[in-house]
Order: structure tokens, then C-alpha cells, then sequence
């Protein structure tokens, strides 16, 4: 099981496709990640995703 620090840059699967964001929190079983903005709003897209579906991606 990967386990990603703050900071860190993960790689995840969502909808099919291949994404990579920034871990901005942790959780017992998950972690928060940053993957981009909103075209429309701006905004950061957030998402959760299990420590079991994701890699961390080598520097």
C-alpha cells in the first residue's frame, strides 16, 4: 500500500483516464488531491482517493 505525504504528486484512475494531482491531505484510508481547476469556475478540482488507487509518481 502506497502511502503519499502532503506535497506529494500521486498518479490515479478516474472515468478511465490517467491523472495526477497533489495530495493536500491525509486520511486513515484515503487521501485529498488537487488534479486541476475548473474551467467554468476557477475553482480546484478535488477529489478523494483510496490509498489502494494510486502510485506515487517518481521524482
Amino acid at each position: 500500500m502506497a502511502s503519499a505525504k502532503i506535497g506529494d504528486v500521486i498518479v490515479f484512475k478516474r472515468e478511465g483516464k490517467n491523472l495526477e494531482g497533489e495530495v493536500s491531505a491525509i486520511r486513515e484510508n484515503s487521501v485529498l488531491v488537487q488534479y486541476g481547476y475548473s474551467k467554468d469556475k476557477g475553482e480546484p478540482l478535488i477529489t478523494v482517493v483510496n490509498h489502494k488507487n494510486y502510485k506515487i509518481k517518481s521524482k
